[in-house]
């Protein structure tokens, strides 16, 4: 079966990389970018879906709706980087450690 005979909903089943994604929906890419960045641009479009809400129901708006939030996924790390943009909660956590005052620091009892 060709991606022509799949659903919308068969196709997003099928997808799986960054690439096949930008592709599928028909979004221009820079592939250097998305090489980089092809985590977060799925981790931010996963996490637009999912602020937004279901899609609408029929294809032709779902397409629109998918198309949309994922372009917009992939413009966030053409404007930004990884770092800034802290996608994943890890480096969302490390923004908030990296700093250790003095006074929490104690001398090793001998």
């Amino acid at each position: 079966m060709s991606d022509v005979d799949l659903t919308l909903e068969e196709a997003l089943e099928d997808l799986s990389s960054a690439e096949e994604f930008l592709d599928y929906f028909g979004v221009e890419y820079d592939a250097k970018t998305v090489q980089v960045n092809r985590l977060h641009i799925l981790q931010r479009y996963h996490n637009y879906i999912k602020a937004q809400g279901p899609a609408p129901a029929d294809e032709t708006s779902a397409r629109a709706f998918y198309t949309q939030w994922l372009t917009q996924a992939y413009l966030d790390f053409v404007q930004s980087d990884a770092l800034t943009e802290r996608v994943f909660v890890v480096l969302q956590k490390a923004a908030g450690t990296s700093f250790v005052p003095l006074e929490s620091l104690s001398s090793p009892k001998v």
